[in-house]
């Protein structure tokens, strides 16, 4: 990945300590509370994966305080500072000045929701983020799957997280804020049973190692309910 004015980006991953009954709750009303914490872990072992290849900094930011030591021990390159109290919206916030006062200009904040993420969006992002103080990541339903920014993010506490409306209100917000602001193409999210299928569709090729190992459980699971 080449340097942004000798700056490389910073790959910001918040993440949630995979739990029974609190791991994919939406998805679990489709699947179950078991099946989906298996999802829910190797969702992460994606993410993570996507850090630990990350050729610039990275940071790992924790829910909450009482998990920063399973957090550091996921990426043990990798910063890791839990998140604050509030809102999403306030804790990016709260995070991101944190990170910037450590240094980092460029920053890239991903979840743990879009594994179909890989080495040519990390490096689209990068490339626009030259031109553009932010550049976003869209998801299908109308949602973020990955935002990055060169300046701080204008307050984001009243956004509509996790809903359909957030990517709209987002890009609005940061344009209104005098950010010049670019998209880099659009994915989907995982949220739902129905996701399931076109997920293992969409990494049919994909041959890294934490993918295959959905693959292989997603094609399980799915085998099993066409049993049904």
């Amino acid at each position: 990945m080449n340097s942004l004015n000798n700056h490389y980006p910073c790959l910001v991953l918040l993440c949630k300590r995979p739990a029974l009954g609190h791991s994919k709750q939406r998805l679990a009303e489709g699947v179950g509370k078991k099946r989906a914490l298996v999802i829910a872990q190797l969702l992460l072992d994606c993410a993570v994966e996507d850090l630990l290849d990350f050729p610039g900094t990275r940071a790992l930011a924790p829910d909450q305080a009482q998990h920063q030591q399973w957090g550091q021990a996921l990426c043990e390159s990798a910063l890791c500072i839990p998140q604050s109290e509030g809102n999403l919206g306030e804790r990016l916030n709260a995070l991101d000045m944190q990170l910037r006062n450590l240094g980092h200009q460029y920053l890239i904040y991903i979840g743990s929701d879009c594994p179909l993420l890989g080495p040519d969006d990390y490096q689209r992002v990068n490339e626009q983020l030259r031109y553009s103080d932010t550049v976003l990541t869209m998801a299908q339903d109308g949602g973020v799957v990955l935002m990055a920014s060169r300046k701080p993010w204008p307050t984001l506490s009243a956004l509509p997280w996790s809903t359909q409306h957030l990517g709209q209100a987002l890009l609005e917000c940061c344009r209104s804020s005098g950010h010049s602001v670019s998209l880099a193409g659009e994915l989907f999210d995982i949220d739902l049973q129905e996701d399931l299928k076109p997920l293992l569709e969409a990494l049919a090729e994909d041959a890294r190692p934490e993918r295959l190992k959905l693959k292989n459980a997603l094609a399980g699971l799915l085998e099993v309910s066409d049993a049904k």
